[in-house]
């Protein structure tokens, strides 16, 4: 049902990950019908906003500690399966569906709340999107969130090869909706702190071997050692024992314990929109959190150290004018960005922030008012008859979007014993995944 003035828009945010939950509780802010929004929501939601969190089960489940990081209240927050979600969208009444969810997830939750909502009058629009930016499986990616009612472009380039995939297998593209990206804000830079400040943002899986980490924060130690006048700062996305969007295999907490770091050099968490208030040049190898000092004018390096490779995801900047190595950093380097490619990234550094989500949030409330289609994704049976149905069976849905026989809580909620035994379990497979597992591979390579 449409909303009113006396009645919040309900949006439920289902994400599978610390990353993809700040991603899916910002966009819900930007683009709940109403006037636009300056700056990123942060401790309140917006007026009007109803927001309801679902955290899909997983390794990447996010920790309290994580999701207070981000700095989004939700109305409501719950861990659920995939057919405990479905469950609770034939129960509860939504306005907006938004996916933030790995391209295999967003599937089979299309194909589920196809079913789910088959034979309805009226339905929650729902919306999918990418993260950032968007520099691998492309087709892959964009073919498994068909069917949602607005797949979110993050920028006019990403909109661009949106509809060319689409268009180009015969699906419909008109889902494409360009926006921005959702996390950006902030003060823009003004000059230089004291003392000035050089940050690393790291990634959890690029580069992933421990020689390349070791040699990145052995060049930022001995940054610190050259600037002693600078405040060095290693900014970290997890903490040990924690889990991100990727698996983080070789914890750069670790890493520097067998190192001797000068007294300038800092390890720091936190949200990373604080830690740019303060930042003077950022470093990292690909990170979205360059598109987040980008948009707020802070001088920003896309190391080349390890090559210009599509494997790093630095590939994505070539053009940006941010490209250069540690050498050319501790010799005093300050990049310039390029004002059309920044332009082309959903950047947006000239102004215009505040505008970029309106199409979307027009669209939802134009699909609200008539009421939007069924759910019609690209695969089906017919069209992906030997890749689909493993896709829906990983989240317990048969081949038509029903839960299937023994699906995990398909009928009941769990009771005590249960979950103390789901926790103690999730548990095990964490410690097995960052901790056994690495160890059986590194065998495996003697």
């Amino acid at each position: 049902m449409p909303p009113s003035t006396s009645k919040p828009t309900r949006i439920a945010v289902l994400a599978d990950s610390d990353t993809r939950w700040k991603w899916g509780a910002l966009t819900a802010a930007r683009i709940a019908p109403g006037p636009s929004m300056e700056a990123a929501p942060r401790e309140d939601a917006q007026v009007g906003l109803e927001l309801s969190g679902f955290l899909l089960r997983g390794r990447a489940t996010p920790t309290p500690r994580q999701l207070a990081e981000v700095g989004v209240r939700a109305d409501s927050l719950r861990e659920v399966t995939a057919v405990e979600f479905l469950r609770a969208m034939g129960e509860e009444e939504y306005d907006v569906v938004v996916l933030a969810l790995v391209g295999g997830g967003v599937q089979a939750m299309l194909h589920g709340l196809r079913r789910l909502w088959e034979g309805r009058e009226r339905r929650p629009v729902v919306v999918t999107g990418y993260v950032g930016v968007v520099y691998e499986k492309l087709a892959d990616g964009l073919l498994l969130r068909h069917g949602a009612d607005l797949v979110l472009a993050n920028s006019r380039q990403d909109a661009e090869r949106f509809r060319a995939v689409y268009e180009g297998v015969g699906a419909d593209a008109s889902s494409v909706t360009e926006v921005a990206l959702p996390f950006l804000g902030g003060a823009a830079y003004e000059g230089e702190h004291d003392p000035y400040t050089v940050v690393f943002a790291v990634q959890p899986s690029v580069p992933d071997s421990r020689k390349d980490r070791t040699y990145l924060l052995n060049r930022l130690i001995q940054h610190a050692r050259l600037h002693p006048e600078r405040e060095v700062l290693l900014k970290l996305r997890s903490k040990p024992g924690e889990h991100t969007t990727h698996i983080e295999e070789q914890p750069y907490q670790k890493l520097v314990q067998r190192l001797d770091p000068p007294a300038n050099f800092r390890l720091v968490y936190g949200n990373m929109g604080e830690v740019l208030d303060r930042t003077d040049l950022l470093v990292t190898i690909s990170s979205t959190a360059a598109l987040e000092s980008l948009h707020r004018r802070i001088p920003t390096v896309v190391l080349t150290d390890l090559g210009v490779r599509e494997v790093l995801g630095n590939h994505h900047f070539v053009g940006s004018g941010c490209l250069a190595s540690w050498d050319q950093l501790d010799a005093g380097h300050r990049p310039t960005a390029d004002e059309e490619w920044v332009a082309r990234q959903g950047v947006v550094a000239d102004g215009s922030y505040a505008t970029a989500f309106d199409a979307a949030r027009e669209r939802i409330a134009k699909l609200l008012d008539r009421g939007p289609a069924p759910l019609t994704p690209y695969y089906t049976p017919a069209t992906a008859p030997g890749y689909l149905p493993g896709i829906l069976a990983r989240h317990h849905l048969g081949p038509d979007g029903t839960p299937l026989p023994g699906a995990p809580a398909a009928d009941r909620e769990p009771g005590p014993v249960r979950q103390i035994v789901r926790r103690a379990a999730r548990g095990a497979y964490r410690h097995g995944v960052q901790r056994v597992a690495p160890v059986i591979r590194r065998m495996g390579e003697l």
